[in-house]
């Protein structure tokens, strides 16, 4: 059922073994004795750089066009890996969002973007339109094989439960399982779908806005501090989303104090 061309298996052998020991480690910022006034600390080379205006609305200019430099440029996005199930309870579903983020902690908001229109709704839009509930899984580096596998084009019905291998765990306040694998888990209640119109063809939706409430915490307990504030991002281990079919780990950070006036 999951299918991997030829040449992408020739080129991932042609590259190193993921090292799974790998830690996130800490450096300094690129320049440490910035101060107020100071700008960009390339020594001016991005001055002397010339862009390109685009205008994502241009004639001729195919969907697929702002699709590709949208992923492409808006990197690394965190990916709310989405389980939801139908209003009879007999259909499940779990799949992959980069277009997602937390936009508010009080109350503790989060977005999902979905591709397409409520009249053709997808498996996890269905679900949370039907339902007003769903689970937003954080996917860590242990299980980003799985997870990148509930992306398949399942016909409705088909769980990716089992063909990504993932364990439903037990939720509090919603009824769609979270993923046990995952550190963190969000439970959710749907607060408003917002639709949006096409600006290539007029009158046809192309996109759909989620904002979801979290109403529930889940966080693995060696992930989690004493005063349950902070997850450890050592343990964390989160997965980006970048161009293409590519994927980003974090294993270098820096810190920078905020400025007070």
């Amino acid at each position: 059922m999951l299918k991997v061309g030829p040449e992408f298996e020739k080129t991932q052998a042609s590259r190193p073994d993921f090292r799974r020991d790998a830690e996130i480690t800490y450096t300094k910022s690129p320049n440490p004795t910035w101060k107020e006034g100071d700008g960009a600390n390339d020594n001016g080379e991005s001055l002397e750089k010339d862009h390109v205006e685009i205008d994502p609305n241009e004639e001729g200019r195919p969907v697929a066009s702002n699709y590709k430099f949208l992923i492409s440029g808006m990197v690394p996005r965190p990916i709310a890996l989405v389980s939801t199930q139908s209003a009879d309870g007999k259909t499940t579903n779990l799949a992959p969002f980069s277009y997602a983020q937390v936009i508010n902690h009080d109350p503790p908001l989060f977005t999902v973007g979905f591709s397409g229109s409520m009249e053709r709704a997808k498996d996890s839009l269905k679900n949370l339109n039907e339902t007003g509930e769903c689970v937003i899984n954080i996917i860590s580096e242990h299980f980003v094989e799985a997870a990148n596998s509930t992306a398949i084009n399942a016909p409705y019905g088909v769980s990716e439960w089992e063909t990504s291998g993932l364990h439903q765990a037990p939720t509090s306040v919603v009824k769609p399982a979270r993923v046990k694998e995952s550190i963190l888990s969000i439970e959710g209640k749907l607060v408003e779908l917002k639709e949006f119109e096409s600006r290539v063809t007029p009158g046809k939706k192309s996109g759909v806005l989620a904002i979801i409430e979290g109403v529930r915490f889940w966080v693995r307990d060696d992930a989690i501090n004493e005063e349950r504030n902070v997850v450890d991002l050592k343990v964390l281990k989160p997965i980006s989303r970048l161009g293409g079919i590519s994927y980003g780990r974090t294993t270098e950070a820096m810190e920078i104090p905020r400025p007070q006036y």
